[in-house]
C-alpha cells in the first residue's frame, strides 16, 4: 500500500516481470468487502440477520476474485491496514496478513501531482479548483485516496501492526532497487526473482493496462529508468498547504 506517486506503477511494474508474481494495479477487493459488509447495516439484513451466510461471502472474496490468476503471488494494492479493511482481513483473509508499505513523504507527492496536472490539459483534477492551492486540497479529502492511504500507513505504523508490515521508502526503491526488492522477497517467504532495473515496461498484467482517458493522460506512465531528481515543482506548493501537511513524516 503507498499513497498515489509514491512509486506504485513502478515497484508493481518491476515485481510482474515475474511470472509467478502479481502485483496488482489499483485493486477493488477491499472496496468489494466493505460494500458487502455494510450490508449488515440495511434493514434487510437486520430484519433477518444471518451473520454466517454473509461471513462466506466476505472469506470468499479473495479467492473467488483471483481464482482465475495463473500467478503464485498476488499482491494485492490498497489501504490494507485502515482500521476497518484491517478488521475485515484479520476476519476474512484466511491467512497470514503481509503489507508492503512503500512511502514517500507527502510534500513530494503532491509536487508530483502538480507536475503532473500543470503539464496535462485533461488530468481530472485540473476540474476541482482554479488554481494549486484549491487543487491540492481537493486531492487532500477526507474520502480521497491519499487521505485513506495515508491513514492506513500511519495505522501499519503502530507497534502492535509493524508485525504485519514491510516498510520501503521511494527513495530507497529508486537508488537501491535490487537490495530492496530483495527485502520483499524475504518478507513474502518467497524465492527471488532476478529482475532488471533499467529499460522498464509500462505497467500491464494479464493483458489489461491502466486506460488513463478516465482520470488524465500519463498519470500512471512511468520513466524507463531508475533516477532520483529533485522536482522542481515542490516551491509551488502554497504554504497555506505546508502549513497543514508539511509535518507528515514516516
Amino acid at each position: 500500500m503507498a499513497m498515489p506517486r509514491s512509486g506504485n506503477t513502478l515497484f508493481a511494474s518491476i515485481m510482474n516481470q515475474n511470472p509467478k508474481v502479481a502485483c496488482t494495479a489499483n485493486s477493488i477487493t477491499l472496496e468489494i468487502m466493505k460494500d458487502v459488509f455494510l450490508l449488515k447495516q440495511t434493514d434487510v439484513f437486520l430484519n433477518y440477520q444471518d451473520h454466517k451466510s454473509l461471513d462466506n461471502v466476505l472469506s470468499s472474496v479473495f479467492e473467488n476474485y483471483y481464482k482465475d490468476w495463473p500467478q503464485d503471488v498476488i499482491i494485492d494494492r490498497g489501504p490494507a491496514m485502515t482500521n476497518g479493511n484491517f478488521m475485515l482481513l484479520q476476519k476474512h483473509l484466511n491467512q497470514p496478513i503481509k503489507c508492503i508499505v512503500l512511502w514517500r513523504d507527502l510534500l513530494d507527492v503532491l509536487a508530483s501531482f502538480i507536475k503532473w496536472f500543470e503539464n496535462e490539459p485533461t488530468a481530472y483534477i485540473n476540474k476541482c479548483g482554479k488554481n494549486i492551492e484549491e487543487k491540492l486540497f481537493a486531492l487532500m479529502n477526507d474520502k480521497g485516496s491519499i487521505v485513506k492511504e495515508l491513514n492506513s500507513i500511519q495505522n501499519a505504523m503502530k507497534p502492535e501492526n509493524q508485525k504485519h508490515c514491510f516498510f520501503i521508502r521511494y527513495e530507497d526503491l529508486v537508488r537501491e532497487p535490487e537490495p530492496t526488492i530483495q527485502g520483499i522477497y524475504e518478507f513474502l517467504e518467497t524465492d527471488y526473482y532476478p529482475h532488471r532495473f533499467d529499460s522498464i515496461d509500462q505497467f500491464s498484467l494479464n493483458g489489461i493496462a491502466y486506460d488513463d482517458t478516465v482520470v488524465g493522460k500519463n498519470l500512471h506512465t512511468i520513466k524507463k529508468e531508475l533516477k532520483l531528481e529533485e522536482n522542481p515543482y515542490k516551491k509551488m506548493i502554497p504554504q497555506s498547504i505546508i502549513n497543514k501537511y508539511g509535518h507528515i513524516r514516516l
